[in-house]
């Protein structure tokens, strides 16, 4: 590949919180190649999501801006991406994922030369139905991470050397429901479910969070270790690949995840739009070409990831990955509200030490502090606050693609129904 610019490779995993990896400390071996992979990395231990649910912090971390900004009020891409960006600057790109709510309906395939979004319809009458089926048999409506690897190593050796690459996976495995495959279904718990007891339970753990027997608490916690474990050797076996092509060497590689899970900890599962640290707190690894190491304590947000990849196509952020200073930064996170719960918008300041949450109704302007007696801290997240407000009042609009441009709006659509119901979105 071309000395002159490195590849970029960005690997995310949805729903995976840091501190269930062994290298963040958990008491679990869950990630042994993640672990070993950062022992060649940079390690952040405290990197915190833009926000805590997919619609707003995938948008975040593939733009560089916040989600106000990102993606417009229907969660329509609102602004370019890393891969316009690298696509401009004659980089071959590719996306390949699974999940609908970044897909080509809300104009995520904007700046990939190839888009693999799982999603068949609106692609071909005959794929669409075979995929189906395979979802109905495997009772489940999301690509297994050895899928993506087998996509985008099809794609990445069909490349030429005179181009540099932009290559992005993101996993779904560790977004519930928790099915791990095979002999990972019992790594951890002591007996398997099937795939509509996993996702009945996954269900009512959201709906009925107060039902949930501390024994059902445990055992979703099995199924999600297990699931990251399985994540986690198919990471490792990607990074294996990469080494086989001599790839590694002429690479920036990028490993962290749009948010976590949550489980029961504040009274509630999966990943609402909250922004506690067991949602928000997310792994980052930044693995540069000479593959050197440092544990780094600084804090970083997965909008750092935008800027640090732009920063090789010669802008100059104030904060880059690959160069972290070892200041105390402040770095932020936001969420709108759903539901009956619209009308909020909220926000939180974090540094080394300290956080500082608060809650803004946009009904009535009124704004409600938590979580921080420091009146400093309060203040300068009250000047974000503000600087959100006017940016929101601004009135961002979307340049993204429509959904169903290709004229199968509606099948695509159905499609995208049916795969949130399975994942618990509905």
């Amino acid at each position: 590949m071309r000395k002159d610019r490195p590849n970029v490779v960005l690997l995310t995993a949805d729903a995976l919180r840091a501190d269930h990896l062994g290298c963040y400390g958990y008491h679990r071996d869950t990630s042994p190649l993640l672990d070993e992979f950062a022992g060649e990395s940079l390690r952040f231990t405290n990197a915190y999501s833009a926000s805590s649910h997919t619609r707003e912090a995938v948008p975040a971390l593939l733009t560089g801006e916040y989600p106000d900004v990102a993606i417009d009020s229907d969660y329509r891409l609102a602004t370019e991406t890393i891969a316009s960006d690298l696509s401009e600057a004659g980089y071959a790109t590719a996306g390949f994922h699974s999940n609908p709510f970044v897909s080509r309906a809300y104009g995520f395939d904007q700046g990939f030369d190839t888009f693999d979004d799982d999603l068949h319809l609106g692609q071909h009458k005959l794929i669409a139905l075979a995929q189906r089926a395979i979802d109905k048999l495997r009772n489940r409506h999301y690509a297994r991470a050895d899928e993506i690897n087998e996509r985008s190593l099809e794609w990445l050796d069909a490349q030429t050397v005179d181009k540099p690459f932009f290559l992005w996976n993101h996993y779904m495995d560790t977004h519930g429901p928790y099915e791990p495959p095979g002999e990972y279904a019992t790594r951890y718990a002591d007996r398997e479910l099937s795939g509509r007891e996993a996702q009945s339970l996954y269900q009512r753990a959201i709906d009925d969070p107060e039902s949930i027997t501390e024994s059902e608490r445990e055992l979703l916690i099995d199924l999600y270790d297990a699931e990251i474990r399985y994540n986690d050797e198919q990471i490792g076996a990607f990074l294996d690949a990469l080494r086989e092509r001599l790839l590694l060497r002429d690479s920036l590689v990028i490993i962290s995840a749009d948010h976590g899970d949550a489980f029961g900890e504040h009274g509630y599962y999966e990943h609402p739009r909250y922004l506690h640290d067991e949602i928000t707190h997310v792994p980052l690894f930044v693995r540069l070409p000479d593959g050197s190491s440092e544990t780094v304590e600084t804090p970083a947000s997965t909008l750092d990831i935008g800027a640090t990849i732009r920063g090789l196509l010669g802008d100059e952020p104030e904060f880059s990955l690959m160069q972290p200073s070892d200041e105390d930064r402040q770095v932020y996170s936001q969420a709108r509200g759903e539901d009956e719960h619209g009308h909020l918008r909220r926000y939180a300041l974090r540094t080394r030490e300290e956080a500082c949450f608060c809650e803004r109704d946009t009904e009535t302007g009124a704004i409600e502090y938590t979580a921080s007696t420091d009146p400093s801290l309060r203040s300068t997240l009250e000047a974000h606050v503000e600087e959100r407000v006017r940016v929101e009042n601004g009135g961002v609009s979307a340049n993204g693609s429509e959904a169903g441009e290709d004229g199968d709006g509606d099948d695509v659509g159905e499609e995208i129904e049916q795969r949130l119901d399975a994942l618990g979105y509905k």
